[in-house]
């Protein structure tokens, strides 16, 4: 929605409309898509699609020759992990992000930031999670039942696209740090997953190269279909959260993305990473992913997405291992409901020892609830809680102190709607 004061809206974008999941009276001027003759609904985090019936949060505005959009949150989080792998913290996870787009020769021009300050109020060891791999707090230890912070550049980035006909464009995005064409949305930019303040057990088979410092993507969309190709970074970001890493052009991956109907997205993808993780040199990884994205409006403001996703990791040399995810979320009025499902076979889960390096099958199961107990505008601020039950096979089970360790989390939400 357009700030009070505002310029009048672009000529070629004169519609305005109620935007799917919006309650009445939060009509906007609609902004259509970077990378295509759409809605923006329909984009998702880097290049990728969602639904085009999906929400489109934020305070959004018209300056002149230019539109955009601010969305961001903040948490408050109490994190108890139980089990003698577990441990309790409070951590605030954090994110905000501002685009932009104008005409430009004919096309479209657009520029997207996305800034975090989880390296101050996550810290660099991340926050407890049981399961939880990937990455390095010092770069020498491995993060284990532990998520890392995110960087405080989560994207830099820029994009033009060029219609072809009235169905179709090309379009070309660069971005330092950006999200290369692998995986579907990232889980803190899909209604499904974003309202969760904890990662996906899953996230290095999805979804974890949403950071990457180097990323070149050129597409094509025709109607409902997108396919695009990238050259980017394979490694995971450093230990170091609050610079720029130089951008590294050494891997490469591909996308297919179909939308069927404004409810659906479906995605299918391919990816090679050199050397992704710091701490396993001279390790490649080959990644697949396929996902598929429902989203119901439910009318007066009220909204259901499921997702479903798979992921491959193929170390090159080692072992091939998958990660299954199963989220949905229903906001209704006040009330958020949500809930995750995941299953892992992961080979990262012990450092030294008798398990060292051995995959172990590691599922979780989580249910939360958010109430929202001010609404200001576009600001909507929560109390919130979730539970988790985790599953480890029964060699590991006195490592982590019961075949279903338990842990919870309390927090306080505020987030730009």
């Amino acid at each position: 929605m357009a700030h009070p004061g505002a310029a009048s809206p672009m000529p070629q974008h004169p519609m305005s409309h109620q935007m799917p999941g919006k309650a009445p009276g939060h009509e906007m001027h609609e902004m259509m898509g970077f990378l295509g003759s759409y809605s923006m609904s329909r984009e998702g985090s880097g290049t990728s699609w969602q639904p085009d019936s999906s929400p489109m949060e934020g305070i959004h505005w018209t300056r002149g020759a230019w539109t955009g959009m601010v969305h961001g949150f903040a948490d408050v989080v109490y994190d108890h992990q139980g089990g003698p792998r577990g441990d309790d913290d409070v951590f605030g996870p954090t994110m905000l992000m501002v685009m932009a787009q104008r005409p430009a020769m004919r096309g479209t021009f657009g520029l997207r930031t996305m800034v975090s300050i989880d390296p101050a109020t996550v810290g660099k060891s991340g926050y407890p999670l049981l399961l939880q791999t990937g990455e390095t707090a010092d770069g020498h230890t491995p993060l284990i039942d532990r998520q890392h912070p995110h960087d405080l550049f989560m994207e830099l980035a820029a994009m033009y696209s060029h219609p072809l006909g009235k169905r179709g464009s090309v379009f070309g995005y660069f971005g330092l740090p950006g999200e290369p064409a692998l995986g579907p949305p990232t889980f803190m930019h899909r209604f499904s997953g974003m309202e969760l303040p904890e990662a996906p057990i899953g996230h290095h088979w999805l979804d974890s190269s949403h950071i990457t410092f180097g990323v070149a993507t050129a597409g094509l969309t025709w109607g409902r279909w997108k396919v695009e190709a990238s050259a980017f970074n394979g490694s995971e970001p450093d230990e170091n959260r609050w610079d720029i890493e130089g951008p590294r052009f050494n891997s490469g991956s591909g996308r297919v993305t179909f939308n069927p109907s404004a409810n659906w997205s479906l995605q299918a993808s391919y990816g090679h990473l050199t050397q992704p993780e710091q701490l396993e040199p001279g390790i490649d990884v080959n990644r697949t992913t396929a996902s598929a994205t429902y989203n119901r409006p439910r009318g007066g403001g009220s909204n259901w997405q499921s997702t479903l996703a798979w992921g491959r990791n193929a170390k090159d040399p080692g072992d091939s291992t998958n990660a299954i995810l199963l989220e949905s979320t229903l906001r209704t009025g006040r009330h958020t409901f949500f809930g995750r499902g995941e299953t892992a076979r992961k080979d990262e889960l012990f450092e030294s020892g008798p398990h060292a390096h051995e995959p172990f099958e590691v599922g979780k199961i989580t249910v939360g609830y958010i109430l929202d107990v001010v609404r200001s505008g576009h600001l909507a601020f929560g109390v919130g809680g979730l539970g988790s039950l985790h599953f480890v096979p029964a060699e590991i089970e006195r490592d982590y102190g019961s075949r279903r360790p338990r842990s919870f989390m309390l927090f306080l939400r505020g987030e730009l709607r």
